[in-house]
């Protein structure tokens, strides 16, 4: 691995860790159209699965007292019968096709999470299936494109659920979805230890998660969650537009 792709990275995980650390999401927004145009979209978002592990897992410390388990039990199954057949998909894609995904999911999300209108609210008997829903969703997206934030977005206004405790049940959920991922992607062969990165990138890795959640919790008092929102939808609209022309260009090509 070169000195520059590994820079790419650490700077990528430390933006995407940072901004999680802020909002609760921003890991795969950021890193996963980073990481595909950087390594190839197959193993740029098997990094990002493995980063939202270690990220998820380690936001998720500080706040335990506001994650609502009694959803993150439905999302955590859930997300397996979205994660397998993704990762089906994922084996049988070609690049080009993975990065066309990649980026208009992500583009999808920067949608569905800065300018989504108000929706109809869910609330009752109608509430359980929503929720499996958006776990499997969820599941398939994080495993294909390295980003959950559309499906798990859009349950959030439908169920009206509260910021703070939507943030905070998406750490575990983040980590679990990761989990489901790389899981899944080895068992089917989307993904193969031949193709895996240096294993010492991985301990670099939750480094970089550790250092951008600290910058996070640091520029928590000092930045407006508006600019937070501004570098985020910035960051990765372009990752994304360029993810998107490089796979449209090669599937011209």
């Amino acid at each position: 691995m070169s000195a520059s792709l590994l820079a790419l990275v650490i700077a990528a995980v430390l933006v995407g860790a940072a901004l999680q650390r802020l909002s609760g999401t921003g890991v795969g927004l950021v890193v996963a159209p980073t990481l595909a145009l950087a390594m190839g979209p197959g193993l740029g978002v098997f990094v990002t699965n493995a980063t939202t592990v270690v990220s998820g897992f380690l936001i998720m410390l500080s706040v335990l007292r506001d994650v609502d388990w009694k959803r993150w039990l439905v999302f955590a199954p859930m997300a397996v019968v979205g994660g397998v057949p993704a990762a089906l998909l994922v084996r049988e894609l070609g690049d080009g096709w993975l990065n066309i995904v990649i980026g208009a999911v992500v583009l999808l999300a920067l949608v569905m999470t800065f300018s989504l209108p108000r929706v109809p609210h869910v609330s009752g008997r109608g509430l359980p299936p929503v929720t499996a829903a958006a776990g499997m969703v969820g599941g398939f997206l994080n495993t294909a494109a390295g980003v959950a934030a559309p499906a798990m977005v859009i349950y959030s206004k439908l169920a009206r659920w509260e910021q703070r405790r939507f943030a905070a049940t998406m750490q575990p959920t983040f980590m679990t979805m990761g989990l489901v991922s790389v899981g899944a992607k080895l068992s089917v062969g989307a993904t193969t230890v031949a193709q895996l990165p240096p294993l010492w990138l991985f301990p670099v890795i939750a480094v970089a998660v550790v250092g951008g959640i600290g910058a996070g919790t640091w520029l928590s008092r000092r930045v407006s969650a508006e600019a937070a929102r501004t570098v985020a939808i910035v960051l990765a609209g372009t990752g994304a537009l360029v993810a998107l022309a490089r796979g449209l260009f090669s599937l011209l090509g």
